[in-house]
């Protein structure tokens, strides 16, 4: 099984996770999630395998928190479709080998699930 990357190329953490796993020849499919999002399925999965609530996995210094998210009284299910209408606040990255999600916060973090 090829294992996933959600990867922001303007980010340090994300580059540096992408090389730590490049450096290890693994099967990799990079998806840059500002251009493609998960969807609501993929996501909840993603929560899911990380055993992370929806705001557990969001990047509250952004402005689409601010404007979206903050102060609201959503549901789970209706941050998880906001997160991928603004996949901004969306933690990354995000790495996927299987069964198995870690965030990159710091790479090596990831080392765990391969």
């Amino acid at each position: 099984m090829s294992v996933t990357i959600y990867h922001n190329p303007r980010c340090s953490k994300s580059r540096a996770t992408l090389a730590l796993l490049e450096a290890r020849d693994i099967d990799l499919q990079v998806v840059e999630y500002l251009k493609t999002p998960p969807g609501v399925d993929e996501l909840t999965r993603i929560l899911s395998l990380l055993g992370k609530s929806p705001a557990e996995l969001m990047r509250k210094g952004e402005e689409e928190y601010s404007t979206y998210f903050k102060d609201k009284d959503l549901s789970d299910a209706e941050t998880i479709a906001l997160m991928v209408q603004y996949p901004k606040v969306i933690e990354r990255p995000i790495v996927v080998n299987g069964n198995a999600a870690a965030v990159g916060r710091p790479p090596e973090a990831v080392l765990k699930i391969l």
